[in-house]
């Protein structure tokens, strides 16, 4: 890989977005035999609906916009972290984009394609429109590179729909959080991108929306066994979004928020909406639940100065650290959660 960005001479910010680590986003391909499988008659009526809402593209005239960045500074201080919070977003959102048109290219049953079109539409508006910022910075992502050069991960369909559900549900959650203080604050919205959040967010919420469709029509997917593999994804991706947000102390402090209540509220928001489709939620106002998360940040904390001693002595300490890691989220997963009835409607509106 290093030797590929070195001899494209490709810039800084695109060998960031094509690294892997445990927090950075993944490229991923799936069955696409078993996607074409799907069967989605039992929710016909609604999924209808929503294909209606996704054909009228109500959302199309806002991203033909043209972000005004006059006045625009952002504080020496400040630079590596929201560009690093750039980088992530937009890299999630090519990732989904990539995800749903490999999708939609290898499936024959058409009420999936045409789902997997609408939404590779709408990831590739926004991840076009997140780097338009990085660009205007200086710092733009080669998105074609990045396709060409990251690294993919086989996940099954299952996985797919309980990660990729998770991701565009807390995604809204996120955006509507952090839009909602800024209304109440706008003297904290240091960059004109957060303008642009209410309308962003309900494409997200109508993703998330697809793919409850999509569990609640196979009901396998949220029983039996399968119990075991939605308390894992709800408890990687909210680990893991907890420990990577308190990587960037700096940009919740432009932002007038704190990272910690931030993400506490952004868990319950996701933990309602959930409940229409997850048989389980995790029990995150558990004191036990909170210090797990702590513990988390604290051994990511130490890993990474672990890495910049490098040596002998330094890989000892990340090997060290990596297992105090898995026994933590180990004990993460073994708590207990709550049970959750599934209600009648499937869909949902935006409430927050």
């Amino acid at each position: 890989m290093s030797q590929t960005i070195a001899a494209t001479g490709i810039s800084a910010t695109t060998e960031k977005a094509t690294q892997e680590t445990l927090l950075s986003p993944r490229f991923y391909r799936t069955d696409y035999d078993a996607m074409d499988r799907l069967d989605i008659t039992p929710v016909r009526r609604e999924w209808d609906e929503m294909m209606a809402e996704f054909e009228r593209d109500e959302n199309r005239p806002h991203f033909r916009k043209e972000i005004t960045f006059e006045d625009v500074n952002i504080p020496e201080e400040l630079h590596e972290e929201f560009l690093d919070f750039l980088t992530t977003s937009v890299t999630s959102e090519y990732s989904g984009c990539v995800l749903y048109q490999e999708i939609q290219k290898h499936v024959n049953n058409k009420d999936i394609a045409d789902l997997m079109g609408y939404m590779a539409r709408d990831e590739s508006r926004h991840a076009g429109f997140i780097n338009k910022s990085l660009k205007n910075l200086g710092v733009a992502v080669d998105l074609g590179f990045l396709k060409r050069e990251k690294a993919y991960t086989f996940f099954k369909p299952k996985y797919i729909f309980y990660a990729t559900y998770l991701s565009e549900k807390i995604g809204y959650a996120r955006y509507i959080t952090i839009y909602r203080h800024l209304e109440r604050h706008p003297e904290y919205r240091f960059h004109p991108i957060f303008n642009w959040f209410m309308e962003w967010c309900n494409d997200e919420f109508r993703h998330g929306e697809a793919f409850a469709l999509i569990m609640r029509a196979n009901p396998h997917l949220t029983s039996g066994l399968n119990k075991l593999w939605i308390r894992f994804f709800l408890l990687a991706v909210y680990s893991t979004m907890y420990v990577r947000d308190h990587t960037r102390p700096q940009l919740y402090k432009a932002l007038g928020m704190d990272p910690t209540e931030f993400d506490y509220k952004v868990f319950d928001i996701t933990t309602e909406i959930s409940k229409q489709i997850f048989p389980l939620t995790l029990d995150t106002d558990n004191p036990a639940f909170r210090r797990g998360l702590e513990r988390l940040r604290d051994i990511n904390v130490a890993t990474q100065a672990a890495k910049q001693r490098g040596g002998i002595i330094g890989g000892l300490q990340r090997g060290w650290l990596a297992v105090r890691g898995a026994a933590t989220f180990a004990r993460l997963y073994l708590m207990p959660v709550k049970s959750n009835e599934l209600p009648d409607q499937v869909r949902m509106a935006p409430a927050w």
